[in-house]
């Protein structure tokens, strides 16, 4: 109500405060950043490891549970998740999120650590990452080939860009296309 009476008693008064909260609202506009994803860490980490050839059933026997079984014992962990693919074991650690996502990534680091001598010599070295959106592609091609072997080694080491990933499917799965 006060407001209300100064308003109508002091017009000009009424006048300048609101464009002052004009010019102020323009100018804080300007200065507003825009992200697509704003700067929040996830405490979550991903463990991604590859055994060459072996079946789902085979990768999941010999990695995947082992890695399961290592990283549950860490305290904070809200959800464990995991797949077992042909030649490759991912598993994703989801902690709750009082929990420092670098000192989460270094306890799962030293779990799988411990586990790594059990694996078979063809498996390849665990690589255990945080998510993080932002590292997300932006833009992704896909390139097909007649040729059963064909493979551009250039493709798959070129700089300046995020990463390349080679993929290929079975023989039957190239003659289906």
């Amino acid at each position: 109500m006060w407001f209300t009476r100064i308003s109508i008693g002091n017009p000009v008064l009424a006048t300048m405060m609101m464009m002052a909260f004009v010019v102020l609202g323009l100018f804080s506009y300007q200065r507003l950043r825009v992200d697509q994803f704003p700067d929040v860490t996830f405490p979550v980490v991903v463990v991604q490891t590859e055994y060459p050839g072996a079946a789902p059933e085979t990768v999941e026997t010999d990695i995947t549970r082992k890695v399961e079984e290592a990283v549950n014992t860490i305290n904070g962990i809200n959800s464990l998740t995991s797949r077992s693919y042909e030649g490759q074991s991912v598993v994703i650690i989801e902690f709750v999120l009082t929990v420092d996502p670098a000192q989460a990534a270094q306890d799962v680091r030293e779990k799988v650590a411990l586990i790594k001598s059990s694996f078979r010599k063809e498996v390849k070295e665990p690589r255990v990452t945080r998510y993080d959106p932002a590292d997300r592609p932006i833009f992704s091609v896909a390139v097909t080939n007649d040729a059963a072997q064909a493979r551009d080694p250039d493709l798959c080491q070129a700089g300046g860009d995020g990463g390349a990933e080679y993929q290929h499917g079975s023989a039957d799965q190239r003659r289906a296309q």
